[in-house]
């Protein structure tokens, strides 16, 4: 069967990585499924086998810190495929704390991933892209991108700055016949949610402890009643299948309302809606 197109997508090891994988597979792509660390890779081989997808999978070590891995990678797409159709920049994890608190280095390690990293693995597929003068960049966000929740600030502010990147791209390639396309998801059942409650600083300062506790708690209940990631991958394949997909899709329970309402009310509203869930309940 002929493949429909080669996929690079970073952060397969878990979640909408791995889960993506195995249905772009499904659906005929060749895609190359990147991880940090090639020594988790067996629950995807265990997926992509139960899904009789593994043909159409290859596992590759990328680490999108290292520049090393990068260049590594995309030489081996180019030297074995000749192509990169879509690129889906899907690795990220999340730190959490006051930002009073949380050290500087804190700060650099989550926009080194988040950001930093991702803006380097682009810089190296798009050489490839150009020259064929066609290409699909999808980039997964956040609703995080949109909206600054407290005790998040590393995260929100890595988001914010993909989302403004991703518009910036998106007007830079069209004369390519590139298109970038972000989806900004809310919660879903993944394992960013598990560690990002790991990663939060506990910090020592009392007068932040009632408001943090008060934020663990909303972000464990949020985790144990989100929805299935199963809407995000749906929205992942209608990019990639679409010849014109548009800039920005909202996915998830409440995140196309919640966008709305940030856009439409006065700050002062915004403000006391988050007063009222997380203030008064750290009391």
């Amino acid at each position: 069967m002929m493949k429909k197109g080669v996929v690079l997508i970073t952060g397969t090891s878990s979640g909408f990585g791995m889960l993506a994988t195995v249905a772009l597979a499904k659906e005929g792509y060749l895609v190359i499924a990147t991880m940090r660390d090639t020594t988790k890779q067996n629950q995807l081989i265990a997926l992509s086998e139960s899904h009789h997808t593994q043909a159409n999978i290859d596992i590759l070590k990328l680490d999108v810190n290292s520049d090393i891995d990068i260049h590594s990678a995309v030489n081996y797409v180019r030297e074995r495929y000749q192509t990169i159709d879509i690129l889906i920049n899907n690795a990220g994890f999340c730190i959490g704390g006051m930002t009073e608190e949380l050290s500087i280095n804190k700060w650099r390690e989550q926009f080194e991933t988040n950001f930093f990293g991702l803006v380097s693995l682009t810089q190296a597929c798009l050489p490839l892209m150009r020259e064929n003068k066609s290409g699909k960049i999808i980039h997964l966000g956040s609703i995080s991108g949109r909206i600054g929740f407290p005790g998040l600030g590393p995260y929100v502010s890595s988001k914010f700055a993909l989302a403004g990147f991703s518009e910036s791209l998106r007007l830079e390639l069209l004369p390519f016949q590139i298109k970038v396309s972000l989806i900004e998801a809310g919660p879903f059942q993944t394992k960013i949610r598990e560690k990002s409650l790991e990663n939060v600083s506990q910090g020592k300062l009392l007068d932040y402890q009632p408001l943090l506790k008060t934020i663990i708690h909303k972000v464990q209940t949020s985790a144990s009643t989100a929805a299935e990631p199963n809407e995000v991958i749906r929205v992942i394949l209608k990019i990639c299948q679409n010849p014109k997909p548009k800039f920005r899709y909202h996915v998830g329970k409440g995140v196309r309302t919640m966008v709305i309402l940030k856009q439409l009310l006065p700050w002062r509203i915004v403000e006391w809606i988050v007063k009222r869930n997380l203030f008064n309940d750290s009391r």
